[in-house]
């Protein structure tokens, strides 16, 4: 299990190690996976590296590993309640909720007194 906290940057080194171990042992060269996913051997290894792709080519990539199914894993499809399916009756949704706001709480008071005290004069010392 991988914690969540580790750094993007570590999570891509880990993903380029898997997948440089998933290539070898199916016995394939990097520029043999590149062909094979149509993709340039410089991809293969900047994934490997542990550095920056595109999804597209990253998806390319995981195909020609036969581990696209893995990759569909990491977001299960969403599933709705049935008191949600009836509130829907039936609609997808399409975006997401608007954030709603707070009512703003009014200023408090700048000079404070208690009940047998009278307010600060300004320029007082009390």
């Amino acid at each position: 299990m991988t914690s969540p906290f580790l750094t993007d940057d570590a999570i891509l080194a880990s993903l380029g190690e898997r997948l440089a171990h998933a290539r070898l042992r199916r016995d394939l060269t990097q520029l043999e996976l590149a062909a094979e996913a149509g993709v340039g051997k410089t991809t293969v290894e900047r994934i490997e590296g542990g550095k920056s792709v595109t999804l597209a080519n990253f998806v390319r990539v995981l195909r020609a590993l036969d581990l696209v199914e893995e990759l569909l894993r990491i977001v299960p499809e969403a599933t709705l309640r049935p008191a949600e399916l009836a509130q829907r009756s039936g609609r997808e949704r399409r975006r997401a909720s608007p954030k709603r706001r707070r009512p703003e709480r009014p200023a408090p008071p700048t000079s404070f007194a208690w009940g047998d005290q009278q307010p600060a004069a300004p320029g007082s010392d009390r």
